[in-house]
């Protein structure tokens, strides 16, 4: 099955690394691997992405590792005041109204309340999960190695604060790598740019341009850095 806004172009996003759980570190380009309980595990840690989803829609696929146990490892999306560490194993995205989460026992949470969905992940065993955002239509889709569960949340639209992509797990030393993330193309303006930077390919090159600042500004919005992979976490 062919992966979600395959004609979209990349979403430049990866972990916060100022708005997580101290039990999570983060690694590699991006940086886009999130490391939970690096010693022991006794409670929930988790991490919010670094960029407001916007009205369109976005897809994006989480590689777990084949450490898949616990309480609650769990994907989706929340706001800036959903908590992102508790001291006690827990569903902590979707444990209020501020995160929609989806555990890997299979299981729905939002405001407090679970609800079946999908059969249980297989425990130890590495898999992918998709997670489809559509911020015009307010829904929350998920994939499992590329098989569509369903919508799982609607809703979302009404939301007025911004929402952000949102892992967590309560299992010591699993791993979350952001494989793919990609978006739609938000308006004629968007491809445009998208194709620019395509052939321009880096940010030194871009201010070589003979451009307005005002122009320049705009292509340069979504250029991130990637550094060499880390050897150490942030």
């Amino acid at each position: 099955m062919a992966a979600p806004l395959r004609h979209g172009c990349e979403d430049c996003w990866a972990w916060n690394r100022r708005d997580r759980s101290p039990e999570v570190r983060l690694y590699g380009p991006g940086p886009r691997t999130a490391y939970f309980h690096p010693d022991w595990s006794s409670g929930t840690a988790g991490v919010r992405g670094d960029t407001a989803l916007g009205r369109g829609r976005h897809y994006w696929e989480l590689r777990v590792s084949q450490r898949v146990f616990g309480t609650a490892m769990m994907f989706g999306v929340a706001t800036r005041r959903a908590r992102l560490h508790a001291d006690a194993f827990t569903s902590l995205l979707g444990e209020d109204e501020h995160g929609w989460g989806l555990s890997h026992k299979g299981e729905l949470w939002h405001a407090g309340r679970s609800a079946r969905y999908a059969r249980p992940f297989r425990e130890n065993q590495a898999t992918t999960v998709g997670v489809l955002f559509d911020g015009a239509a307010g829904t929350v889709t998920f994939y499992k190695d590329g098989a569509c569960l369903g919508v799982a949340f609607s809703g979302l639209d009404r939301v007025r604060e911004p929402l952000y992509p949102a892992v967590c797990s309560t299992a010591a030393k699993t791993q979350m790598t952001l494989a793919e993330a990609r978006r739609d193309f938000e308006s004629l303006q968007d491809r445009c740019r998208v194709v620019i930077l395509r052939a321009v390919r880096c940010q030194g090159r871009l201010e070589g341009l003979s451009l307005p600042a005002a122009l320049r500004a705009y292509l340069r919005e979504p250029l991130v850095p990637a550094p060499a992979l880390l050897r150490d976490p942030v």
